[in-house]
């Protein structure tokens, strides 16, 4: 008999491909949750969202970005469904005028603590998927894994500082090495016209 793990890897790449795979587990995360939560219930980014202003009120869009993970044109049209459904409130940033501050309606706060126990029963289910000795190590992995989705805008931004930076200085170096290259041909040019003149 061949085991699992043999038929895995000869299923091809795709079964040694992290990028697959996780995209194959979200979806089971994500039926798993839609499940549980019910057709009533929250979708998990709108959770997401809730969670993260009840923890603390009065965070901006671009907080919420920080704090869920989700892209900030996804975010602005959540946080505006939301806001229509009654579930948030929005008001200006007394910290940035040009900012809305984003709150938990009553109505918002009546379906997250709805929601709360539906979650937690997803998050067991797909944990139990697991053994016991190994569920600690995964989510100290994806907790890693977050984290590193969390840094790489600005790692991206720094990137490109120093990418521009570097071209900048290399913009520099090549105009004064025409500089420095410049008298001695002409000093060269001067020569050989003083050697072409014809002897009287």
């Amino acid at each position: 008999m061949v085991k699992s793990g043999k038929q895995a890897r000869r299923a091809g790449t795709l079964a040694d491909s992290p990028s697959h795979l996780m995209h194959r587990v979200l979806q089971l995360a994500l039926d798993i949750y839609s499940e549980e939560a019910g057709s009533d219930g929250p979708t998990q980014r709108q959770f997401a969202v809730m969670e993260a202003v009840s923890v603390k009120s009065g965070l901006t869009q671009t907080d919420l970005v920080k704090a869920t993970g989700i892209d900030r044109s996804t975010l602005a049209d959540l946080v505006a469904r939301m806001t229509t459904k009654g579930l948030l409130a929005r008001e200006r940033s007394s910290l940035d005028a040009r900012a809305m501050a984003v709150s938990l309606s009553d109505e918002g706060k009546a379906l997250l603590e709805a929601a709360r126990p539906r979650v937690e029963a997803a998050d067991k289910r797909i944990m139990g998927l697991l053994p016991k000795g190994k569920r600690d190590v995964f989510l100290e992995l994806l907790g890693e894994l977050a984290a590193s989705a969390d840094a790489a805008p600005e790692q991206a931004k720094a990137d490109a500082k120093a990418l521009k930076k570097a071209q900048k200085e290399a913009r520099k170096a090549e105009k004064a090495a025409r500089k420095a290259a410049e008298p001695a041909g002409k000093v060269r040019k001067a020569k050989k016209a003083k050697v072409a003149e014809p002897v009287a």
